[in-house]
């Protein structure tokens, strides 16, 4: 087994620096954020974006429904509930201006330590497969602008604020043949995101600038109902992630206490926030909102699953249907918690006992996974009988013996900075074929009809683990490990 482990450069704890000033109780939890604050690295990061205004900010694109004819935007402003977002199909000049149509957005309020500002979501729908197009939102104008300013602008101009043109292009059609797609996968980003992560995700899109989409596995943000952490997370994502569709999971730090009206003792949950920042499809099973969903693209099926939440039972048996009733010919999987874990002092016995059995019965190819703040990367893996009672919660105490006949890939990635001891396992009960440590990661995945090639990337572009899966037209599945081929 290949197993490297980095050190890191920093030690790995918190110091937050936060000056309360004389306020409602309920806001001082909160308005040390809008303060500079010492980050992982005991650096000053300032501020990023705290206060919304009229003009549309963090922007998203995602999908809600068929990528190939309908993509999904929701963003952030101070104005009210009037939110409209317009389309055209891309031209090479402006004069896709005068082919303008407009979808009328939603909105709900959400109370953060600045007042209460507005989220907003639009769909754009009936779109043509495979063709470009340019989009904006807009939001009514809460401060109109003076007479001789409006008088010079149109209509449109004068009643709302607008966020600039961004382009999108729609996903194709499947229709047997998987159509060749790319995308980026990344594990935990949450901590020290603005200082630290940004040169990550941005690197990847610079390696991939033609992504299909990019997939977030858990744990964005450190606090799920922080705000400056949200604005720094899109302060890192940029335009991206309005240009490219995202894709997310919660993870155990998208589950919070709401810092406006709860106390230590109130149990975690998901943060509205999430719910509010995503429109992904209704299509999981009931009483999940926007945190469990299948996306079908190009000849892929992508499952997202919640593995905090407490209802572990309704998502398996959803999970046994949604994999049971699949008409494409790749299956991914991502959670944030893994079923084999990387780092010491972990593991996710739960997962292995509900999940892993219907990712092998139903041929599942990838599971994508976070939360451990390592890398692991096994080869094709079966679980054996063979184990022992958990007896303590996320401790590790199961033994599983890989099998060489089929079966999931599975990775656990990190791209964050903040990072784990690996986890040592028994030679004769290793699942892994590569372990890094101390190191960002992010994988490229690309697929087509009959091939997965996957790589793990680091912010320098140098290539840490790679492998490929074949599919021949029965449906079998070979693996080769390139992992030796690369450069560490």
């Amino acid at each position: 087994m290949n197993r490297v482990c980095l050190k890191p450069s920093a030690v790995a704890f918190f110091v937050i620096a936060a000056a309360l000033v004389a306020c409602p109780l309920s806001l001082q939890a909160h308005d040390r954020h809008e303060k500079p604050q010492t980050n992982f690295q005991g650096m000053v990061v300032e501020p990023t974006l705290p206060a919304a205004t009229d003009v549309p900010d963090r922007i998203l694109a995602s999908w809600k429904q068929d990528p190939a004819t309908s993509f999904a935007v929701t963003w952030r402003s101070k104005a009210g509930p009037d939110a409209v977002a317009e389309i055209a199909v891309a031209t090479s000049g402006p004069s896709f201006l005068q082919t303008i149509e407009r979808a009328t957005g939603t909105t709900t309020p959400l109370q953060t330590s600045q007042g209460t500002v507005h989220m907003h979501a639009a769909e754009f729908t009936d779109l043509q497969p495979n063709t470009l197009y340019t989009y904006r939102v807009g939001s009514r104008r809460t401060q109109k602008l003076d007479p001789r300013s409006a008088a010079k602008q149109h209509k449109d101009s004068a009643d709302y604020a607008w966020s600039e043109w961004f382009q999108f292009k729609t996903a194709k059609t499947f229709e047997g043949q998987v159509k060749p797609l790319q995308f980026v996968y990344v594990g935990d980003a949450q901590n020290d995101v603005k200082s630290l992560w940004s040169r990550l995700i941005r690197e990847s899109y610079r390696d991939l600038p033609r992504m299909t989409f990019m997939l977030h596995a858990g744990d964005l943000v450190n606090h799920g109902n922080e705000d400056h952490e949200w604005g720094q997370w899109f302060h890192a994502g940029g335009f991206i992630f309005p240009t490219i569709p995202q894709l997310a999971v919660p993870g155990n730090h998208e589950y919070d206490r709401d810092g406006f009206h709860e106390t230590d003792k109130t149990a975690r949950r998901l943060s509205r926030r999430w719910a509010q920042r995503f429109e992904f499809p209704g299509n999981g099973p009931e009483g999940f909102q926007e945190n469990v969903y299948y996306v079908d693209v190009q000849g892929v099926r992508i499952i997202g699953l919640d593995s905090q939440s407490p209802d572990k039972e309704s998502q398996t048996k959803w999970l046994e249907s949604v994999l049971a009733n699949n008409p494409n010919r790749w299956t991914i999987v991502t959670h944030h918690h893994p079923i084999y874990s990387t780092s010491r002092g972990r593991d996710n016995a739960q997962l292995r006992t509900l999940w892993q059995p219907l990712y092998e019965k139903h041929g599942v190819d990838l599971v994508l996974q976070g939360h451990d703040h390592t890398y692991g990367r096994t080869a094709p893996i079966r679980s054996a009988i063979q184990q022992k009672s958990d007896t303590q919660s996320n401790v590790a105490t199961g033994l599983r013996v890989a099998e060489s006949d089929g079966g999931p890939v599975y990775v656990v990635s990190v791209s964050g900075p903040k990072m784990y001891p690996l986890k040592k396992y028994p030679d004769d009960a290793d699942p892994f074929e590569t372990q890094i440590g101390g190191t960002q990661l992010y994988q490229v995945i690309q697929i087509d009809h009959d091939r997965i090639s996957y790589q793990a990337k680091t912010p320098n572009g140098t290539v840490a683990d790679a492998f490929e899966l074949h599919k021949d037209e029965a449906g079998k599945t070979t693996f080769t490990d390139k992992s030796a081929e690369v450069t560490k």
